[in-house]
């Protein structure tokens, strides 16, 4: 009789377990999802925000004597542009000739004899690093840039990226507020999950108080336990999470790798061995100190 019943002590144990990983696996991979929505928006908010570059043109020479000398100084101010200011990230060189050729097409002019060539002065655009594309900061910028004697004048479309940076910081707040709450979800799921597992024991962790266990040594194995099956369930949802991501990309062609996706999945570990860890001790510590008679 008494083997019977170790057994199916064991088989609930086992089904609890199972129960308890499978719940923080999809807890965790609803939780995944979200993350890689917000680091995907993000990364495309860091392209866009790219994308809205400064166009600086040089004073125009047309003394062909010293178009040289303007070509050397030109060269040496774009040199010193990445080195000098943190802000700039990456500088495109356009020289007369293109500026023309960029000309005609935009003004749909084909016949030569119609169009003198290189009356427009060469431009450097300036790719500006993400976290500089910001309205506030904008101004400051082009009159740093500007105030290079060599520079004639600094331009860009300030409606256009007012109204980028705008909506790229109303998405990001919205991803946030949701991100919080679906974290506040995912961990009054685990928690309730393993509360059940605790409850279903707390015989055994009153009995062992009431023979002389500290509550230490009373806790710390369900402690270990709990913090095995977070890890457990956290790897798990990794790997569910990996796979419908690398057939994702696949299909829609896009980047299969970013390296804030390695954070990623150390957050959800440590979320899933955090949550685990935190819940089963509450739990079992409301156990100690209920008297006998509550338990039931």
């Amino acid at each position: 009789m008494s083997k019977t019943n170790e057994k199916f002590e064991k088989r609930r144990l086992r089904s609890s377990n199972i129960t308890v990983v499978i719940s923080i696996s999809l807890v965790l991979f609803l939780l995944g999802i979200f993350g890689l929505i917000i680091i995907n928006a993000q990364s495309y908010a860091e392209y866009i925000k790219r994308e809205l570059k400064l166009e600086a043109f040089f004073n125009n020479e047309y003394d062909a004597k010293a178009q040289d000398k303007e070509l050397e100084n030109q060269a040496k101010y774009i040199d010193s542009l990445k080195t000098q200011h943190v802000f700039v990230e990456s500088t495109k060189y356009i020289s007369k000739e293109q500026a023309s050729k960029i000309a005609k097409q935009e003004l749909g002019v084909d016949d030569t004899s119609l169009f003198e060539e290189n009356i427009y002065p060469a431009s450097v655009q300036i790719t500006l690093k993400p976290d500089y594309v910001d309205p506030a900061k904008i101004d400051s910028i082009k009159n740093v840039i500007q105030a290079n004697p060599i520079i004639d004048e600094v331009v860009n479309d300030d409606k256009l990226m007012v109204e980028v940076y705008n909506s790229i910081d109303k998405i990001t707040f919205w991803l946030m507020i949701f991100a919080v709450v679906f974290l506040v979800i995912a961990i009054v799921l685990i928690n309730n999950s393993l509360r059940l597992k605790i409850y279903a024991k707390r015989f055994s962790i009153k009995t062992m108080q009431l023979v002389g266990a500290r509550r230490r040594f009373i806790m710390k194995p369900f402690l270990l336990e709990s913090a095995l099956l977070g890890l457990i369930g956290g790897i798990i949802s990794i790997a569910i999470l990996s796979g419908l991501w690398y057939y994702f990309s696949m299909t829609v062609n896009i980047a299969l790798w970013n390296e804030k996706y390695l954070y990623l999945m150390l957050i959800l570990i440590g979320i899933g061995v955090i949550i685990a860890v935190c819940s089963t001790l509450l739990a079992s510590w409301r156990y100690l100190r209920l008297k006998t008679d509550q338990l039931y």
